[in-house]
């Protein structure tokens, strides 16, 4: 009669140990039915499900696999699995699977604990947990960290709306993001992705900038901040601080362009993505003049935003149409994706603000990055823990995969 058994295997990594294990599993004519190795600083585990036939060399495997890891310094360990067991995970195989994702700066126990604890409470079960960034210097600044563990879970969760919220609300006990995302073919073959500007790819808001220079600061900046917020109609408050920058010096502009910072892991996210094949795009509230200015330097195929008009010199304070609002940001990443050949679900949206919201609901991968609290909670997935580049932990990316 044939034997079911999970074979486990620890002890300390070496070259050749899967081919001295399997070697002898093969003298047994054994077949494998599940298989799983993972090494941590030297110290390997590996597992594999086998089924042994009732022959003369099955019956001697698992004496010779126990000889085998002595002469190797391995401890090896045996669990009898019931055809009923076996036949159970079987059809089990075909439940959902999710990825959690956590970005932090520096990974604790009780960050991991409280993820773990959320996932068995909503009745998902962890399979895989991964490291995706790279090991950090113990002496490495609090605010220069980067961590990022995906846990990849199986089954239907009780209640994905309490899950999520769940999630969001201990990430932002614990200053951590979580992402939870279904694990579909399209997560690894998404190929357009679509930022707004302000306050997303750099880290300012151009017009409350030329406000400033324009001496009407603090009015706009008031307007700005409601706005985003989505306390007030993004048109309507985008032609007011307009009306306001009226007789402002075209020269001011090129000082303010040379001032403004990109936003941490920026040049990063692009060069990664250029790399893997996507098309990148601006689709900004903001203007043209800065957007180009970007184009050139991050190496962006499209932009879209707003035309500032200027005459004899001179900013008119008046909207040239179609102002890039929030229902023009999700008909342009539409007409993107059209373009370029590419289903929804393969498009990325990044953004802070209210006026990001429609793009990034319909987006296969929205991400509100350090945006505001509404913003966050509508939002499918939000960072704001880490800089731009944590987009690429949510793709999969693990760092030792980068080329910088």
């Amino acid at each position: 009669m044939r034997e079911i058994v999970l074979i486990n295997i620890t002890g300390v990594d070496r070259p050749g140990l899967t081919a001295a294990i399997t070697g002898v599993l093969a003298q047994g004519g054994v077949n494998i039915l599940d298989i799983g190795q993972a090494v941590i600083h030297d110290t390997l585990s590996f597992g594999i499900l086998v089924e042994i036939p009732d022959t003369e060399q099955g019956k001697s495997v698992l004496k010779d696999i126990l000889f085998k890891g002595y002469e190797l310094d391995q401890q090896v360990r045996f669990t009898p699995v019931s055809e009923v067991d076996y036949q159970q995970w079987v059809g089990n195989q075909g439940k959902k699977r999710h990825i959690v994702t956590l970005l932090t700066r520096k990974v604790t126990a009780g960050q991991l604990q409280a993820v773990s604890s959320i996932t068995a409470k909503y009745g998902l079960n962890i399979d895989h947990i991964d490291r995706l960034s790279g090991r950090m210097p113990l002496d490495t600044p609090a605010d220069k960290g980067k961590g990022c563990i995906e846990f990849s879970v199986r089954g239907e969760a009780a209640d994905p709306q309490a899950l999520r919220a769940e999630f969001l609300s201990v990430a932002q006990e614990l200053n951590v993001d979580i992402a939870f995302q279904e694990d579909s073919l399209f997560r690894r073959n998404r190929r357009l992705a679509v930022f707004d500007m302000d306050s997303t790819l750099i880290e300012a808001e151009v017009i409350d900038e030329l406000a400033k220079a324009a001496g009407v600061g603090d009015k706009v900046s008031e307007i700005t901040e409601r706005a985003m917020a989505g306390e007030l109609d993004f048109r309507a408050s985008f032609k007011e601080r307009l009306a306001l920058l009226k007789g402002l010096d075209v020269n001011v502009l090129d000082s303010i362009g040379a001032s403004l910072r990109l936003t941490e892991g920026a040049e990063t996210l692009f060069a990664e993505l250029k790399r893997l094949g996507y098309k990148t795009a601006i689709l900004s509230g903001g203007f043209t003049y800065f957007a180009k200015q970007l184009q050139a330097k991050l190496g962006i195929d499209y932009v879209f935003a707003n035309e500032l008009e200027v005459v004899d010199g001179k900013v008119t304070g008046v909207a040239i149409e179609p102002i890039v609002d929030a229902q023009r940001k999700a008909d342009l990443l539409k007409e993107l994706a059209h373009k370029e050949g590419l289903r929804l679900e393969q498009t990325i949206a990044v953004g802070d603000g209210a006026n990001d919201l429609p793009m990034l609901a319909i987006a296969g991968l929205g991400v509100a990055f350090r945006a505001k609290p509404l913003v966050k909670q509508s939002a499918k997935q939000a960072i704001s823990t880490l800089g731009l580049d944590g987009v690429l932990y949510l793709l999969g990316f693990r760092d030792r995969d980068g080329q910088l």
